[in-house]
């Protein structure tokens, strides 16, 4: 790659500033100054600004508890996003994993892995999304059966893949699908006779929401929680 493609990349440096740098004198491949940013670099290069090494970013996997209020987008001219809430380098580049409705909290995955990310949000992976949910009026015995029949949706040419239900208490229960359909639980919950309170999001996958981050935190996946999405 070009020192100064690799530089701007790695920075949020424009080339125009990083040719003025490297004028200057500024910028060392392996300990010796650079002299063009057409000088073609590799990954195991050691490039520098004023003695600092700098690197180009690795693939980036984050945890959010996101709060109500905040829409599951890169931009948005109304409400706050979640990416406004993500405080990294370049991350007008990171896209959300499997989205949540404005009011609706808990997890949420944010990475630039693309691949990934289609793993995460395909109904053909069955990568399970769990939700805790507080019911407007009293669990029915029903609910179980109808669930893992598959709920059909209104306006929805095919029903929902099978969910299962833990009933927590009267009002409460965790639900666990594998699709990401528009306002899914909320539509499965109405198609059932009753109402969504509230929405909170659990777990996706192997991935659960970490108790220690407070809402509207954020924090790195594990090696082990990134490869629990296959």
């Amino acid at each position: 790659m070009r020192l100064d493609k690799y530089i701007s990349n790695a920075t949020d440096l424009s080339r125009t500033d990083v040719k003025k740098l490297i004028k200057s004198g500024l910028v060392s491949v392996d300990d010796e100054t650079a002299k063009s940013g057409s000088q073609k670099v590799t990954d195991d290069q050691k490039v520098a600004i004023e003695g600092s090494t700098i690197q180009l970013m690795t693939t980036r996997y984050f945890m959010m508890n996101k709060p109500a209020g905040v829409v599951s987008a890169t931009k948005d001219h109304t409400n706050p996003t979640a990416l406004d809430l993500i405080y990294e380098h370049r991350n007008d580049q990171l896209q959300i994993a499997g989205r949540l409705d404005i009011d609706t909290t808990g997890l949420l995955l944010i990475t630039d892995d693309g691949q990934w990310n289609h793993i995460v949000t395909s109904p053909r992976t069955d990568c399970k999304k769990i939700y805790a949910v507080e019911l407007e009026n009293a669990v029915n015995e029903d609910y179980h059966k109808k669930l893992e029949a598959g709920i059909a949706l209104e306006g929805e040419s095919r029903r929902c893949l099978p969910a299962t239900m833990q009933v927590i208490d009267d009002h409460h229960i965790q639900l666990s699908i594998s699709e990401g359909k528009y306002h899914q639980v909320k539509r499965m919950i109405t198609s059932l006779g009753n109402e969504v309170v509230s929405l909170h999001r659990l777990q996706i996958g192997g991935i659960a929401l970490d108790p220690k981050l407070e809402s509207g935190d954020y924090r790195p996946l594990t090696e082990e929680e990134i490869a629990s999405i296959q």
